[in-house]
């Protein structure tokens, strides 16, 4: 096979896994594009592919190494294949082993030094970084320019919870805060760029910190920036959850009414053995706090079923907290061992069939949750953000302040913010009308 021997003129950027990943393949493509090479066109090959990976379940990395060996084109050439993100992290050089399409591993804290990397792997070198400096990435990044109406702001890398499952410590590191100026530096210049709405995003996003200001003194003051009409924030602890956070749910109007906080499991014997630092009665206070200050709030959550040892009372009681919390959303997923991770090493693994089951009971119950928040919006009048063209002729789809899909007939352009009455509702998504809204 013929391996890449000159320096690439375009590239693609494919991510895989969170938000985070998503907005570190966004900074890559604007590293790359500075140093003078082009985004490839659709159906065009790219000279140099970046696999943006993902480590938390096996399945991504798994896809990874399988879309590097789809790489390889009919007449036996292939692009220069880069590996980063968690998988490039966790694995290093070990990668390389395994794939000897791989020219450069770089970790998701030293991509911006992928210009150098490149020189190296052009030259014949098969560089590896998986340095963690801290978030010294930033400061060496391009300034932000171009943004589509909704934006990603990395605020927060890394995480100090080890949570037994979790692989995040390992391949993020150790908590640390961008600085307050930074980020509202780059707030603005993701306005400028034209964002309407801005996704504040972290491991642990409100464990944020500038000596004694914390997220919600971040979110006022992007508040204030000419052009910001929305303002979101993900992925939350409960550990770290402060009293002036939930108060600016009360207080803030750019805030969305929208909270993701996974929980995980509802059986405290879970929690404890995955070393989640709430138990289930504080993290129920909690929502109610927040619906106390914010009554028509999103609640969102994580789940992982068949969790080492649990039992079919473990999985009843996450089903109640379900019952209890009533999420308008949800990420569920079956326990996927982690090499490294202490949950890898407990007895009581679960059977993958008892895994199964116990994951289509608690979809089915997520989802009549989820339908009867949807319909319990039916007849309210709010905006929505056009993000995309829909299926049908006219139709155009834009998100809810709830993060909900809405279809509408417009002849709106993707990033305009139109006022809707919401009239219908599905699993997924609702329908909406267009509302006139006369000046005062």
């Amino acid at each position: 096979m013929t391996s890449p021997a000159t320096r690439p003129k375009t590239f693609t950027v494919k991510s895989f896994g969170c938000q985070m990943n998503v907005y570190d393949g966004e900074r890559m493509a604007e590293l790359l594009g500075a140093e003078g090479m082009r985004a490839a066109g659709a159906g065009e090959d790219a000279d140099l592919v970046v696999l943006n990976t993902c480590h938390i379940r096996e399945k991504a990395a798994e896809k990874a190494y399988s879309d590097i060996g789809r790489l390889k084109r009919d007449d036996g050439t292939r692009p220069m294949i880069a590996l980063a993100g968690c998988v490039a992290q966790a694995e290093g050089a070990e990668a390389q082993a395994r794939s000897k399409m791989i020219d450069l591993v770089v970790g998701p804290q030293a991509y911006h030094r992928l210009p150098e990397l490149l020189a190296d792997a052009a030259a014949g070198r098969r560089p590896v970084d998986t340095d963690m400096p801290a978030i010294s990435k930033f400061g060496a990044l391009p300034a932000r320019r171009k943004s589509g109406p909704s934006a990603f702001l990395t605020v927060q890398e890394g995480c100090d919870k080890f949570c037994t499952y979790c692989v995040v410590p390992y391949t993020r590191g150790a908590e640390v805060s961008r600085p307050f100026g930074d980020i509202v530096d780059e707030a603005r210049a993701l306005a400028d760029g034209g964002a309407v709405e801005i996704t504040l995003l972290g491991q642990n996003v409100n464990a944020w910190s500038d000596g004694a200001r914390g997220l919600d003194a971040l979110i006022r003051e992007i508040a204030k920036i000419g052009g910001v009409e929305r303002i979101r924030y993900t992925t939350s602890h409960p550990m770290d959850m402060s009293d002036a956070l939930i108060a600016a749910h009360g207080e803030i109007d750019r805030l969305m009414p929208y909270l993701h906080l996974p929980v995980q499991s509802g059986s405290d014997p879970i929690l404890k053995a995955m070393n989640r630092s709430h138990d289930v009665e504080s993290y129920v206070r909690l929502i109610e706090r927040f619906r106390a200050v914010r009554p028509d709030i999103a609640i969102s959550g994580d789940f992982i079923v068949g969790f080492p040892g649990e039992t079919e009372a473990d999985f009843e009681a996450t089903l109640a907290i379900v019952d209890e919390v009533r999420y308008a959303a949800a990420y569920s997923f079956k326990y996927s061992p982690r090499p490294g991770t202490p949950a890898a090493m407990m007895e009581g693994q679960i059977a993958g069939e008892v895994m199964d089951e116990r994951l289509q009971r608690l979809q089915a119950r997520l989802a009549e949750h989820s339908l009867a928040f949807n319909r319990a919006c039916i007849g309210r009048d709010t905006q929505i953000l056009i993000d995309r063209k829909g299926r049908q002729l006219g139709q155009m789809v834009g998100k809810s302040p709830w993060l909900q899909s809405v279809h509408v007939t417009s002849d709106a352009k993707i990033g305009e913010m139109i006022d809707v009455t919401l009239t219908s509702a599905g699993p997924n998504s609702l329908g909406g009308s267009l509302r006139t809204v006369e000046a005062a």
